[in-house]
């Protein structure tokens, strides 16, 4: 005979909680509903970098004590500030920048020319490419102006045949700095424009060649255009050298800024003054050719990267206004 179980008797289930207010289908207790939990704000706290905080004062305290020094040095500043809308001064400039792009134009095209000669699968044209490389690469800019300028001590006459005069009044200044730095800058451009060249990928040669290009239309129209993305940084670093190398020409006595401001301390014995006014202007013509430099690798670099790189004047303002790196969490800037 068995004895009768005790068991416990069940709750109800209230009908709040329930769907339909009672039992479903087949006896079954439907599951309560539940809201869900909102999870907790992230509290965000902003990495301090103090050590950027001290290393700009120690960079300003460096920086205002080169400045004392030179405001306390035995230097007589308005002379500085009176030469530098100097005539002369003025004329030295211009004939610098003037000199820095005919220079540059010569450099860039017939290095390019160069950079294709290189390439070529013609010996002859590889290695006469080769050749020039190596000369002009190999010896010192002063050297190769020195040598046009006194190219009348070798060849005292120029006779073209269609053409024949004495070679000192061919060979004036302005030209032994043309030749010297134009045809110094040509061999860098070369390798430059090579490595361009050399960094398009040959299966859009390969699919200009199958459409019926030729290899000079190949070059010019598909090739180049896009090298030039690679090519145009460091030619705008060749501009910005040549200006400062066309300093050079002051050996040849070519009119150029460093000339023209070393003929005015020569008269007046302030040489420290007008070197100081080169300078400036030096400053002056490469600060403007930078920010053209720059705006035009923003123009090449559509297409290559997702955002363009800031202005000069957003990254001034937005050192300016912080001196830490923004995170992200939970979505949020901070």
């Amino acid at each position: 005979m068995s004895e009768p179980e005790d068991k416990a008797p069940s709750a109800p289930v209230p009908a709040s909680n329930t769907e339909g207010g009672g039992a479903g289908a087949g006896g079954a207790v439907p599951v309560a509903k539940s809201s869900p939990v909102p999870p907790e704000a992230v509290k965000a706290i902003p990495v301090r970098h103090y050590g950027r905080w001290i290393s700009a004062a120690i960079v300003l305290v460096l920086f205002g004590l080169v400045v004392a020094a030179f405001v306390g040095a035995d230097i007589t500043w308005p002379t500085v500030g009176r030469y530098l809308n100097h005539e002369t001064i003025l004329t030295g400039a211009v004939n610098t920048l003037w000199i820095t792009l005919l220079a540059m134009l010569m450099g860039v095209v017939l290095g390019t020319l160069l950079a294709v000669m290189r390439l070529s699968k013609n010996p002859v044209m590889s290695s006469v490419a080769w050749g020039y490389i190596w000369v002009f690469r190999g010896t010192p800019v002063l050297v190769q102006l020195l040598i046009w300028y006194n190219l009348a001590l070798i060849f005292p006459i120029l006779d073209l045949g269609f053409y024949r005069d004495e070679m000192n009044d061919v060979m004036t200044p302005f030209l032994a700095a043309l030749l010297g730095l134009g045809l110094n800058e040509a061999a860098y451009m070369a390798e430059i424009s090579r490595a361009g060249i050399q960094s398009v990928d040959e299966g859009q040669t390969e699919a200009a060649h199958a459409l019926g290009m030729t290899g000079s239309r190949t070059m010019r129209r598909i090739v180049l255009p896009q090298a030039m993305r690679v090519i145009i940084p460091p030619t705008g670093n060749e501009f910005i050298n040549m200006l400062k190398t066309s300093s050079l020409a002051y050996a040849i006595q070519y009119s150029e800024l460093l000339f023209s401001a070393t003929r005015i301390s020569s008269r007046n014995l302030e040489v420290m003054e007008l070197l100081l006014v080169a300078t400036i202007w030096y400053l002056i013509l490469t600060t403007i050719l930078s920010v053209g430099q720059f705006y035009l690798e923003r123009y090449f670099q559509r297409g290559s990267s997702r955002s363009l790189p800031p202005t000069p004047w957003q990254r001034i303002s937005k050192s300016l206004t912080s001196f830490r790196t923004p995170s992200r969490v939970g979505g949020k800037t901070v």
